[in-house]
Parts: C-alpha cells; sequence; structure tokens
C-alpha cells in the first residue's frame, strides 16, 4: 500500500492533528537516507573537507608562526601562534562543513532531484526533513571536529582537558549555520544566487579576528565583527581551548541558541510554503 497524501488526506491531517502536519517524529527517515547517499557517493567529498582547517593550520600555524612567535591569548597568557589560530580554524570549520551540507547540498536536493517534494508527500513533515537535513551537517561538522581537535593534540596546541568541550562546541556552532543555511537556501533559484553565499562567507573566514585579534580595527569596524556569527565561535573555542571562562562565555553560547531557534523555525517554515501549499 502507498503511504503517498493526496492533497485532501493532508487536509484533513492538519485539522485532526495540527502538530503532525509539521514533525511527525520519524527525522531518523531522513538521517538514513542521508547516510546510504554519503557512503555510496560523497564520502571522499567529507573526507577532503577535513583536510582544509589542517593545512591552513600548518602553513599559517607553523610556516608563519616561525616568524609571529608567541601573541596574547584569552586571559592575557602568551601563546603560540599556532595555539592562536587552532580554535578559530576549527570553527571555521565547523561553519564551512554546516553551511556547504545545508546550502549547495540542500540547493541540488530542492530544485533538481526534488527530494523535498517527494519526502513531504508522505508522512514526513517539514520538521523531520530539517532536523533530518540538519543533523546530518552536525554529524559532519562532529567528525571534523573531533579529527581536528586530535591533531592540536598531536602537535602539542592542547594544554588544557576544557579543550576538549571544543568538540561540543563546534557542533554548537555547526547547528547554528546549518539551521540559517537551510532556509536561506529556500529562497535561492539559481547558481548565480548561490554564490552570494560564498560572498558573505570568505570576510567572515578573514576579519572575525581569525588570524589576529580585534583590537587592530578600528572601533565602529569592531562592533560590526562582534555581530557576525563566526566571531562568537572563535571567541568560544579559544576561551575553551585554554581554559578560560568569563561572563562573555555565555554570551557566545546564547548568541548560538538564539541562532538555532531563529533558523529553525524560518526553515521549517519555508519548507512548509514552499511543498504543502
Amino acid at each position: 500500500m502507498s503511504n503517498m497524501l493526496t492533497e485532501e488526506d493532508y487536509r484533513v491531517q492538519v485539522k485532526d492533528r495540527p502538530f503532525s502536519a509539521l514533525y511527525s517524529r520519524n527525522a531518523r527517515a531522513v538521517i538514513a537516507r542521508g547516510l546510504r547517499a554519503t557512503k555510496s557517493s560523497n564520502w571522499l567529498i567529507m573526507v577532503s573537507g577535513f583536510f582544509e582547517p589542517v593545512l591552513y593550520l600548518i602553513s599559517m600555524g607553523v610556516g608563519l608562526g616561525a616568524l609571529v612567535g608567541t601573541v596574547v591569548g584569552p586571559g592575557g597568557e602568551e601563546i603560540s601562534y599556532a595555539a592562536y589560530i587552532a580554535p578559530a580554524l576549527l570553527a571555521v570549520s565547523a561553519m564551512n562543513g554546516a553551511v556547504y551540507d545545508s546550502t549547495w547540498n540542500v540547493f541540488f536536493k530542492m530544485n533538481f532531484a526534488k527530494l523535498y517534494q517527494g519526502m513531504l508527500y508522505t508522512s514526513l513533515g517539514p520538521l523531520d526533513v530539517a532536523i533530518g537535513e540538519i543533523f546530518l551537517a552536525l554529524l559532519r561538522g562532529a567528525l571534523y571536529a573531533t579529527g581536528f581537535t586530535a591533531v592540536m593534540g598531536l602537535m602539542g596546541l592542547i594544554t588544557t582537558p576544557w579543550a576538549l568541550l571544543m568538540v561540543p562546541a563546534s557542533v554548537l556552532i555547526a547547528f547554528g549555520f546549518a539551521s540559517f543555511g537551510m532556509g536561506i537556501t529556500s529562497y535561492m533559484k539559481t547558481f548565480q544566487q548561490m554564490d552570494w553565499i560564498n560572498f558573505v562567507m570568505l570576510p567572515m573566514f578573514l576579519f572575525s579576528a581569525t588570524f589576529y585579534p580585534l583590537s587592530v580595527y578600528p572601533q565602529a569596524i569592531q562592533w560590526f565583527i562582534q555581530a557576525l556569527p563566526l566571531w562568537h565561535g572563535v571567541e568560544l573555542l579559544r576561551q575553551l581551548s585554554v581554559g578560560i571562562f568569563t561572563p562573555a562565555t555565555a554570551i557566545h553560547v546564547t548568541y548560538y541558541l538564539v541562532m538555532i531557534l531563529v533558523g529553525m523555525v524560518l526553515t521549517t517554515t519555508r519548507l512548509r510554503k514552499l511543498f504543502l501549499k
């Protein structure tokens, strides 16, 4: 028996069980499908994404770090330049992995494979699809974060057990970007429009205090940078890497929690509007 829903069936479902139209508690079906697709065709892309931050760390942290020497880290202590940029590169890796999965990957499924239309004509709701796709992005982010943290340990850049918190913190960062990325991608209709995502991500990567302190900028520019999500991720992971906790730590975490909430509402609303008319 087919489990496809007709328009009349869907309207009855919405009337009788309003919340079930949004969430059928079956996001695992979306996750299982994504894992099978990754295993069969996308695993090389996932593996290659791990090496980018590692290469940056070696070239910038070790190569340029030999010229820079030590810098002032969180708490005012002197740390090596490699130890200074490593948490920032981990935050960038979390952002890039989440954004790739929740934008370009979603763009293809939405506009060419028509995958979500098929999913939402079954018992799945838009929240199931959103949770499933975002979970896949978080899984990728967790794998990258774990591997990169291990590389930091092998390079002697981890000096406190608190640094292990960088792994769940990286997942939090990835969650924020993934939840927003999927919702924003739902507005994109052409490849040319998708280029705007890279246009936004590149400045964030370069100017979110990734390679040098925020204090080098004029005050007005500092305020703008502090509003960017990546800056909060960079600062959060830098503090965790040396075990420094301040009121700002809670602000960084709260920033991402709000980002996740807004992003999930945006994504769910857009999927329902686009495919459940």
